[in-house]
């Protein structure tokens, strides 16, 4: 299956992109819709559905609606795939990456990963068009061959016009000694674990930075087994000095809880302090309008605070922490 889809991938990468016949129109894009599908449409994606029951095999094309870009094809890929494949299924890897092509106006990326969710296995597909401050992705997801001539058909039968208002992409402020946005949201970071047996538990990590530069850090762990709930809170002062943020903790503490965060602690105890300095910078992942804070240890090591790296960009894991904007309830700020 996935040798078919590389060869649909570099089939439509060699094609013009058009189609010399178009029944529907969504957003700026024209195209022809696999006939007998399910059609499910939405404000910002369209989508097209089928599936054998007596195989099991089944085929999901979404088509999004045109977002701002980069400028860059391969960067709007890589923010298309962590925002928009990543959230839907968990992939094995990076992709696998096919050379970038202009077609006319609009410069095309597109790679593929293997994909597994609820059980079921397959291969997603990402087709990214970058042009004129925009980007427009179409997401593949099957498990079956099957289907491969309907994906080469409708991918080939798409068309872009060029958007009325053309959209500038402003390269990113450079980061000031000011504060900014650090102290106008709490930032989280959360990440599960799995063992032999499946779900294990997860760690919470939240930050606030207060406009007096102090800031507050928590972290929570929970694990399926007693103790089960793991505790530390630490405070102290922060500095920033261009992109750089230095943490200097003054009390640092840990407790354990048997059942849940509120019974009295079963063990505590005071944790060392330890001065930390983080390259820092903002960023829009997922095009969402939804700011994320990446700290990136300045000597490139894992943190005791911050735990171990989990977060890719531009197709490679990097030495940084992601942590996403919330609310004091901790959730996404819209």
């Amino acid at each position: 299956m996935k040798h078919l889809l590389v060869a649909t991938v570099l089939f439509i990468a060699l094609s013009n992109f058009v189609s010399a016949q178009t029944s529907e129109t969504f957003d700026l894009i024209t195209f022809q819709p696999p006939k007998g599908w399910n059609r499910q449409a939405g404000t910002d994606a369209v989508q097209f559905s089928t599936q054998d029951k007596a195989s099991g095999g089944f085929c999901l094309i979404t088509l999004f609606k045109s977002a701002p870009g980069l400028g860059n094809s391969r960067e709007d890929f890589n923010v298309a795939w962590e925002g928009m494949v990543k959230e839907a299924v968990t992939v094995s890897g990076a992709p696998q990456m096919f050379p970038s092509d202009p077609k006319g106006e609009w410069l095309i990326a597109s790679g593929l990963a293997q994909f597994e969710k609820n059980g079921e296995k397959g291969v997603a597909v990402l087709y990214t068009a970058t042009g004129h401050g925009k980007m427009i992705n179409a997401l593949v997801l099957t498990n079956t061959e099957v289907y491969e001539p309907a994906i080469t058909a409708f991918l080939g039968s798409i068309s872009i016009k060029r958007p009325l208002t053309e959209t500038r992409t402003q390269p990113p402020a450079e980061p000031s000694s000011s504060q900014g946005p650090i102290t106008r949201h709490f930032w989280k970071q959360t990440q599960n674990r799995r063992d032999a047996g499946g779900y294990a538990g997860y760690s919470s990590n939240t930050y606030q930075f207060f406009g007096n530069n102090t800031y507050k850090f928590t972290r929570v762990d929970f694990q399926n087994f007693a103790p089960k709930y793991y505790v530390e809170n630490e405070e102290g002062t922060y500095k920033i000095s261009g992109n750089t943020i230095t943490l200097t903790p003054n009390r640092s503490v840990f407790s354990s809880h048997r059942s849940t965060k509120d019974d009295p602690p079963s063990k505590s105890g005071n944790l060392g302090l330890t001065v930390m300095q983080y390259r820092f910078e903002f960023i829009d992942l997922h095009n969402n309008g939804r700011l994320s804070l990446l700290l990136s240890p300045v000597d490139g090591n894992e943190t005791k605070r911050d735990g171990p790296f989990s977060f890719w960009l531009n197709g490679e894991e990097r030495k940084t922490y992601s942590y996403n904007a919330v609310n004091a309830a901790g959730e996404l700020v819209p």
